[in-house]
């Protein structure tokens, strides 16, 4: 009967052993993250699909499963596209992606790359942004939020219900413009800028709200924009325009992670992943013009005479830009002789 008790005991001692410690091994599995990954595009769009998906996937492989990113497309998570930033910051989403100029005049310094006709190409600027972004915004501008990656897209252009051969032509319309820089450009221009995130563009176009819009060509297929307009306008040398774009990362969040998963996340951001987001975003364009091409439309491609009197005309906006950084205490002309330094060293 003892020895009965005493073998029950040492059964009893060593299940409940073995249960301590299971219990003791929940922490290191509770160690698993999850990240709610929100933007504002469908999720079939270039930059979810072709960007955004692809850092997802490989922050989990290499993670080997510990970090599972969830994907939340058009807005989700609730909220408009201009408060993403603010949803980074506080929490409400883990990981966004977001246009910067969805908020104007909040992170004044990455507008010198949105200035008219800096656009060069997408891989050199989004180098260029980087490198500038850890130089001068990382800390102050951006102090609240952990950036992950800075890029812009491929050449901004014109896509309108009526052909654009000059900038007389631009005079009357109504115009959707992604940016400051891009609507005091459209002003001077004679058009009535229009503030919309890309999201509301398709229903602009339909309902007449807008006469056309400034994006680039890859966005435009997700838009449905050459079957709503007809008639695209182009640029040599330079491009119009770009927008600047960040993935940005809650600070609490990224700053709780265990080392080894922190090294992950670094590991797939800053500048090479920049320079692919850049790069593969612009890369879109071509087919998406192929599509425009199919349906007939009237492309424009104003050669680099045309193009001069465009330019001309964007002069004033530097120097607007330039005394408005100096009201804040940046040095606007420093940024641009830098940024057009950079960019010119990454041109290929």
């Amino acid at each position: 009967m003892t020895k009965r008790r005493t073998v029950l005991g040492i059964l009893g001692g060593a299940a409940f052993a073995a249960l301590a410690t299971a219990f003791s091994a929940v922490p290191a599995m509770a160690q698993e993250v999850t990240l709610k990954m929100h933007q504002f595009l469908p999720a079939q769009a270039n930059v979810p699909r072709l960007v955004l998906d692809v850092w997802a996937d490989k922050v989990e492989a290499d993670s080997n499963g510990r970090i599972k990113v969830e994907r939340y497309p058009s807005m989700q998570l609730g909220g408009k596209p201009p408060e993403l930033m603010d949803q980074a910051i506080d929490g409400v989403a883990d990981i966004v992606w977001t246009v910067v100029g969805y908020t104007p005049g909040r992170f004044p310094s990455t507008e010198v790359f949105e200035l008219p006709f800096m656009m060069t190409n997408a891989r050199a600027m989004s180098r260029a942004y980087w490198q500038m972004f850890e130089k001068h915004m990382k800390d102050t501008e951006f102090k609240d939020v952990h950036i992950l990656a800075t890029w812009v897209h491929g050449p901004g252009m014109i896509h309108t219900n009526v052909p654009v051969n000059t900038p007389a032509d631009m005079n009357g319309l109504k115009i959707r413009g992604g940016s400051r820089s891009v609507n005091s450009l459209l002003t001077k221009l004679g058009a009535t800028p229009v503030g919309m995130p890309v999201p509301a563009v398709s229903e602009g176009l339909s309902k007449g709200v807008i006469d056309g819009t400034t994006i680039p060509w890859e966005v435009t297929a997700a838009l449905k924009v050459p079957e709503l307009v007809k008639n695209h306008t182009e640029f040599s040398g330079a491009a119009l325009y770009t927008l600047t774009f960040v993935l940005a990362m809650n600070k609490d969040k990224y700053n709780a992670l265990p080392d080894d998963l922190k090294a992950v996340i670094d590991q797939n951001s800053g500048e090479e992943f920049s320079v692919f987001a850049g790069g593969t975003q612009a890369d879109a364009d071509g087919p998406a013009r192929d599509n425009a091409v199919a349906l007939g439309n009237n492309i424009i491609t104003l050669d680099a005479e045309a193009t001069k009197e465009w330019r001309a005309l964007s002069q004033p906006i530097y120097d607007e830009w330039v005394a408005d950084m100096k009201g804040k205490g940046i040095d606007g002309q420093a940024l641009i002789d830098e940024a057009r330094m950079l960019i010119d060293k990454y041109t290929e």
